[in-house]
């Protein structure tokens, strides 16, 4: 295996032109949150060096096993499409929470959902990356079991007022707005979390409330694939309950993210970790 490394990077993040030439949505971030520093030590940040010498942040995940780091398929189409031009150099996480000017790479493989769709009622819109190397004095998040969300089916926000997630990633914070088109502030390399409750469930996806009005928090543009932990008995555990892969446009309202409890997601992830 390869050892682990470290590697400079320009302080470019994603850009436009980065977006446009890997094919990243612009998908997920921290809104109306805080400074997570060790909070959640295994929430991380998915990069990838081209062959020019560029290096770009792609989205946010979660180490869910020693060397199994948890991301969305929509993050890793975008590496298949530069690897598939002759551009991806390599993969690596990052766990830091703050922008050092060397930050510390775990090398890995990244393996997109071959099941993965953008449209259906089950886009199996979660992958992995395979890491070369175990992080040191991480402990990895844990998964939900088969089903465990299948009974909140015709539940009602009022009924279930109680039921809080906590989003974490390393993408724009909330969007500001003066005078012109509304402008989404970096999080600059920075880990963030913000809490949010439940709002609506359906076969493959879990829609939370991220309403700054109701003292929710939520996700926007660069938290894809980042985790949304479950609380149960007025706490936060360490289950991943599901992964950012969508919501409002101005990520003000909504947080959708996909189900990990679903035979789908269970089917794939079972490849590579051991199931609860």
């Amino acid at each position: 295996m390869r050892t682990q490394r470290t590697r400079w990077f320009a302080p470019l993040w994603a850009t436009a032109v980065a977006l446009a030439l890997l094919g990243v949505a612009r998908v997920g971030a921290i809104t109306y949150g805080w400074l997570d520093e060790q909070r959640h030590p295994n929430v991380g940040r998915l990069m990838a060096g081209l062959t020019d010498g560029r290096v770009f942040f792609i989205c946010s995940g979660t180490l869910i096993d020693d060397q199994v780091f948890l991301t969305a398929s929509h993050c890793t189409t975008a590496l298949d499409n530069a690897d598939a031009q002759g551009l991806l150099a390599w993969v690596g996480v990052s766990f830091q929470t703050e922008p050092p000017h060397v930050p510390f790479l775990y090398y890995g493989t990244h393996v997109t959902n071959p099941g993965y769709t953008r449209l259906g009622i089950d886009a199996g819109d979660v992958a992995v990356v395979l890491l070369d190397d175990a992080p040191e004095g991480i402990v990895p998040a844990r998964l939900p079991t088969a089903g465990m969300f299948d009974a909140w089916y015709g539940t009602t926000r009022r009924t279930v007022k109680d039921l809080k997630f906590t989003a974490v990633g390393y993408g724009a914070l909330e969007p500001s707005r003066g005078g012109g088109p509304p402008i989404w502030p970096s999080a600059g390399g920075r880990r963030y979390y913000a809490l949010s409750e439940f709002a609506a469930i359906d076969r493959a996806w879990l829609h939370l409330q991220a309403n700054q009005a109701t003292g929710d928090g939520g996700t926007c543009y660069g938290d894809s694939g980042g985790p949304n932990f479950l609380w149960m008995g007025g706490k936060e555990t360490d289950i991943v309950a599901g992964v950012t892969v969508k919501g409002d446009v101005m990520c003000v309202a909504t947080n959708v993210i996909y189900r990990l409890d679903t035979p789908g997601a269970r089917a794939f992830l079972g490849q590579f970790v051991t199931l609860p």
